[in-house]
Order: C-alpha cells, then structure tokens, then sequence
C-alpha cells in the first residue's frame, strides 16, 4: 500500500546511487548494516548517518542528515515509527529524491507530507528484498 511495484523499482533504478542510511553504525548484528552491505553490492552509495557517526562499510558516518556535505538521493530509515517522521522531514529538507521506511517502520502522516513534497516514498519494505526481484545485477 505504501509503496507500489512501479515507485519501488524508481527508487531503486532512477532515483540516484546515494543512499543515506540512518540507524547505520559498525554493528553487525543490526539490519541497518546486513542491508547496506547488500545495497554497496549493488552499486549504491551507502552514507551512515547515526549518532555515533561511524565509518561503516568504508564510508565516512555523520551524526544526522543535515551534517552530510554533498547531495543524497534516498534516505534509508533504520529508526523506530516514533522517531521516522522527523527523519523524513529532514529528507525533504535536505534535498532528497526519495525517502524509504525499511519493514516495521510505518508513519502514515510523514508518508503524507513526503509524497506531498513531491518525494517518492515506500514504507514498510527492504531494499535489499526488493532490488534483487528487479533482476538488478551486481
């Protein structure tokens, strides 16, 4: 519902190659970090956005979106519903193309306003799910 087949493969395909993924940092046993390395292993670039502001996967990390000194195509958001829509708004604010809700991550009103905005949005889906059903190589 929050995401069709149609915006997903756009976000995937045109939206751009720079993903910033908030709730990334060096700890493995998070998703935010499985599904970046599998997002790298498809030609993205993947920019850590956390509090910690690691480095992750050979990308410099930065405490929140606005800190990031170049453009980003798709925010990835790896925070809890409660916390996405700032995030969201924030993307917007930050010029982004697109902004994505990984599974579990639902906010109906910042998916709203983001679209309203003129951003593509898909909400409780994985890109490292979806890329692959494109057919996508690496």
């Amino acid at each position: 519902m929050y995401g069709d087949s149609a915006t997903v493969r756009k976000i995937l395909t045109e939206s751009g190659d720079t993903w910033a993924v908030v709730g990334l940092s060096s700890n493995r046993s998070r998703a935010a970090y499985g599904v970046a390395e599998v997002l790298q292993i498809f030609g993205k670039r993947v920019v850590p956005v956390h509090p910690k502001a690691e480095t992750v996967h050979g990308e410099q990390g930065y405490a929140s979106l606005a800190e990031i000194p170049f453009e980003v195509d798709v925010v990835d958001v790896f925070v809890n519903s409660e916390l996405a829509g700032a995030v969201a708004d924030e993307a917007v604010t930050k010029g982004a193309k697109a902004v994505w809700f990984q599974l579990g991550v639902i906010d109906e009103a910042a998916y709203e306003r983001t679209r309203a905005a003129g951003l593509e949005m898909v909400m409780d889906r994985c890109p490292a799910i979806e890329i692959p059903r494109l057919g996508a190589t690496r």
